[in-house]
């Protein structure tokens, strides 16, 4: 079965680099041809105008009413009264209980008690005489 699936994946790569082979060489050959010559269209003959035998009859004029000059006065607007809220309760105070001001302190250790690693630590100074 697997050497049935590589032969087919084998048939497929092959048609697809010959197809490629055929486009590339078919667009080479249109790029070396030369633009065909632009064909000459027949020319539009002009049509006569046409020959009304009665003139088109004006449209009515529509008239406007006149608009008023005046205008009345309208009444100033007046707005309801917002509604009242309810007054809040008051909450009790709570006291909260003291904080230990102590803070324990952290350990120290001494300097000389840390042992130091060979190759983390810097070499020796080189020191040269003159």
């Amino acid at each position: 079965m697997t050497a049935c699936k590589a032969f087919i994946l084998a048939f497929v790569f092959a048609l697809s680099t010959l197809s490629c082979i055929d486009v590339s060489m078919a667009a080479r050959h249109l790029l070396q041809m030369t633009a065909p010559a632009a064909p000459t269209l027949p020319a539009i003959p002009t049509m006569p105008k046409p020959v009304f035998q009665t003139p088109l009859p004006s449209l009515p004029q529509p008239s406007l009413p006149t608009l008023p000059t005046g205008l009345p006065a309208l009444p100033k607007p007046t707005l309801p009264p917002l509604p009242s809220f309810p007054t809040m309760p008051t909450i009790p105070k709570v006291t909260l209980p003291p904080v230990n001001p102590t803070i324990p302190s952290i350990p120290t250790v001494p300097a000389g008690t840390i042992p130091t690693i060979p190759f983390l630590s810097p070499p020796p100074a080189a020191t040269r005489s003159p």
